[in-house]
């Protein structure tokens, strides 16, 4: 299992999103992505949904959204 973590933040989508299809390109099992447009969670919600991937929003991120798709399988924050 690979790990990612994006740091999306100050970019508009799509790019938020490119960027996350690209790291589960690259096999990315598991991705921490920080985005702050307010796009950004319904993009990354429907690019996960249409390809079967799981979405955990994170809690407390100061900065932006701290999303968290995985392939399949849904892990809740530590």
């Amino acid at each position: 299992m690979t790990d990612a973590r994006i740091d999306a933040r100050g970019m508009k989508c799509p790019w938020p999103v490119i960027r996350l299809a690209r790291a589960i390109r690259e096999g990315a099992t598991r991705v921490e992505i920080y985005a702050d447009d307010p796009i950004a969670p319904a993009e990354i919600a429907a690019i996960a949904a249409a390809r079967g991937w799981s979405v955990a929003a994170i809690e407390g991120a100061r900065d932006g959204w701290r999303i968290a798709p995985d392939a399949g399988i849904l892990r809740k924050p530590a």
